[in-house]
């Protein structure tokens, strides 16, 4: 009966350390995955930005084109 018991309480001892440190882990990976969500913002506001500024060199190029025939 006591092996029994110790069993019981060994194996709920167990469990609640498992909760815990699953929820450690959880809070963890949820600040990381916020980490990276802000990076990958940022890169892809810098894709657009440099997107834009290509479009603006084509038009000055266009223009410094006309300007040299014109």
């Amino acid at each position: 009966m006591e092996s029994v018991i110790a069993a019981l309480v060994t194996g709920v001892l167990t469990l609640l350390g498992v909760i815990v440190s699953n929820s450690r882990s959880r809070a963890v990976m949820e600040v990381k995955i916020d980490n990276l969500a802000r990076q990958v913002e940022k890169h892809n506001c810098l894709i657009e930005r440099t997107y834009a500024l290509e479009q603006d060199v084509a038009v000055v190029k266009a223009e410094i084109r006309n300007m040299r025939k014109g």
